[in-house]
């Protein structure tokens, strides 16, 4: 019998990589933002906020990259699960950290869950394209190395 599995985790390397493709984005929509990647506990493992984005985006991405590393689903698939459920609804929003809304993607290697990013400064929609920008280096990363 096993008693312990090994998983992969997110270096600081790609973590960077990552955090400068979410804010190149960014300048391509011309929108400031922050960026937050949490690991697999939902601890922060890396952070930018890009010179004159809104300060009170900085604890929204963080949350947002919270939500989808804890849950590991993405915040915008929160709404539509909860909007037709009254108790939920009133109840979980109450949840220290969650966030209901678009920016926040889970990270995933394989079938394993290793973080979150969060993305806060612009629209739910532009949060969302830049961090799929990093997903994006991120499975780019992965695909060099299979």
């Amino acid at each position: 019998m096993s008693v312990y599995y090994e998983k992969p985790r997110l270096k600081r390397e790609i973590i960077m990589k990552m955090l400068e493709a979410a804010c190149k984005k960014a300048e391509e929509l011309n929108i400031k933002v922050n960026v937050a990647i949490m690991d697999e506990g939902a601890n922060l493992k890396g952070f930018v906020r890009m010179d004159d984005a809104p300060l009170l985006s900085v604890g929204i991405a963080q949350n947002k990259a919270y939500t989808a590393a804890a849950f590991g689903r993405a915040t915008a698939d929160w709404y539509p699960m909860i909007q037709k459920e009254p108790a939920l609804m009133h109840g979980i929003v109450h949840t220290d950290r969650l966030v209901i809304f678009g920016g926040g993607l889970p990270l995933y290697i394989g079938e394993h869950l290793v973080g979150g990013i969060g993305v806060s400064g612009g629209s739910a929609d532009e949060d969302v394209a830049c961090a799929e920008a990093a997903v994006r280096v991120l499975e780019q990363e992965l695909g060099k190395n299979s």
